[in-house]
């Protein structure tokens, strides 16, 4: 599909309170399976794009927001093998001053700069996203296009996903991966062996993803989901979060994001630290990507008057 990394190591953390708790853990380090299209985002449009080749589209539309890394990845990887792509962000007075939103959101001039045309559309509006109607609208006006669900999704994601584990990964008791929209998490739940516990960390509050985990999932009784560290939400971090993330990379050289791999990260190192774990416990952890949305993050610390996310 495309040149990606053949080398996706699994890097062993070394750090003190593993060593007093008898606990091995190991990052698959997914973020480097690709400059622009990393992580789970290689894993889900890998399909999805071989199946809009076969369907003869010219034509791959997405959904996101401003600062989403799957919009970014979906433009790359079209620009790639040869699709045009289109963006329909979240957020219509992003309109208004379209050059100056590209000077400032590096994650939209990056998408912009791969050949993404975008259409924004209201908050209001982008709530109807997975309607019919809605859809049908879009294809009056843009034409006909293959279409990828916000976050990237569906049956030929989940394929995808359940490729990150290899034949060497059955050593682990515990796989964890951080959850946004569940085709990450699924597809590790098809996975593993039946002895594996499949844990995740949703990134969202609610608990409306268990059963978009269960759409996709073939068994229910080997995972279930870490709902205590999501910081508030989508994209809510603070401090705590962000010290975390920085003290991480500089013991383990390991970088994380503050909306998917720092919260799951956050929460495993509490969960040993609690005993949660039993002594001698393996796990590996999934590194989905997700750092091209730093900057943004970084706009925003700035403007609170916060230390930075160091990259």
């Amino acid at each position: 599909m495309f040149e990606a990394s053949e080398n996706i190591v699994n890097q062993q953390i070394i750090l003190p309170i593993l060593d007093d708790k008898d606990v091995e853990l190991f990052i698959k380090r997914e973020d480097l399976i690709h400059p622009y299209i990393s992580g789970n985002k290689y894993r889900k449009l890998k399909y999805n794009l071989v199946e809009a080749k076969q369907q003869k589209t010219e034509v791959v539309l997405t959904f996101g927001g401003a600062y989403s890394n799957h919009i970014a990845a979906t433009a790359a990887a079209g620009k790639i093998k040869g699709f045009k792509t289109i963006g329909v962000i979240r957020g219509d007075e992003l309109a208004k001053d379209i050059d100056g939103v590209l000077k400032s959101n590096k994650t939209l001039k990056f998408a912009h700069e791969q050949g993404m045309q975008f259409k924004f559309v209201s908050r209001e509006d982008y709530r109807n996203k997975t309607s019919t109607s809605f859809l049908n609208e879009l294809k009056q006006e843009l034409g006909d296009f293959y279409l990828v669900p916000e976050g990237g999704s569906n049956e030929l994601a989940v394929k995808g996903c359940e490729e990150i584990l290899t034949k060497g990964d059955e050593k682990f008791n515990y796989i964890c991966s951080a959850v946004g929209t569940g085709g990450t998490i699924a597809g590790l739940i098809n996975s593993v062996n039946g002895s594996q516990k499949v844990i995740g960390f949703p990134a969202l509050k609610g608990n409306f993803l268990e059963g978009e985990i269960e759409k996709f999932s073939n068994r229910n009784d080997n995972w279930y989901l870490e709902t205590e560290y999501h910081f508030g939400g989508y994209g809510k971090f603070d401090e705590k979060l962000i010290y975390f993330i920085n003290k991480f990379k500089e013991n383990t050289t390991v970088p994380l994001d503050p909306i998917y791999t720092g919260k799951m990260l956050y929460g495993i190192m509490d969960m040993i630290s609690k005993d949660k774990f039993p002594r001698g416990s393996k796990i590996l952890v999934i590194h989905t990507g997700g750092l091209q949305g730093i900057e943004g993050v970084n706009q925003k610390l700035k403007r609170k008057g916060i230390n930075l996310i160091q990259q």
